[in-house]
């Protein structure tokens, strides 16, 4: 089954391919915001998410002419962000700890809360969440952005990592494993 690349992409594509840099402009309204949020659930630091981002676009730009365009973009270019902010990750020094910064889904989250009681028992979940995976090894932490935020299926996964699907499988559950062990232990102490 081939699938048909989204009409806005494929032309806006086609344009940066003609020389068009307003292609780009397309690309960037369409599919920043979620870019993004992907990089910092990956990085946990707003600012280097953004400079991946830009990057991943920059970069893109700079190669347009080997893309496909017949590929859809969206889960390309997602994958490499998710593969630009581990490698910013790897090149961060040492020890350096991520900042926790609330994120405008938590915010949006709280406000549907019912009461009060709820949206301090939704923060505080989100919170202790958002700690577990923090403490993830970062190709643990990708595996699970990729699976549950982006939504992609270990087949998409084992492409973007260049792994085996046995590895990405093993990565899901040890991801799984070590964010219960890590919730549970929290749990625990409280």
């Amino acid at each position: 089954m081939t699938i048909k690349p989204d009409g806005n992409d494929f032309d806006a594509i086609h344009r940066l391919k003609s020389g068009d840099i307003n292609g780009l402009a397309v690309l960037i309204a369409r599919y920043q915001g979620k870019a993004i949020r992907t990089a910092f659930l990956v990085t946990h630091d707003e600012a280097m998410a953004e400079d991946v981002v830009q990057d991943t676009f920059i970069h893109f730009y700079d190669r347009v002419r080997f893309f496909d365009a017949a590929r859809p973009f969206e889960p390309y270019f997602m994958r490499s962000v998710v593969n630009a902010a581990l490698n910013a990750i790897r090149r961060e020094a040492r020890g350096k700890r991520f900042p926790f910064e609330d994120t405008s889904e938590l915010e949006a989250l709280l406000d549907m809360a019912a009461s009060a009681a709820e949206q301090v028992e939704m923060q505080e979940l989100n919170r202790r969440i958002l700690e577990a995976l923090r403490k993830l090894p970062p190709r643990q932490r990708a595996a699970i952005v990729q699976r549950y935020y982006l939504e992609m299926n270990e087949k998409e996964m084992a492409d973007a990592l260049h792994a085996p699907a046995g590895t990405v499988k093993w990565l899901l559950n040890a991801a799984r494993k070590r964010l219960r062990n890590l919730l549970d232990s929290e749990r625990n102490l409280e």
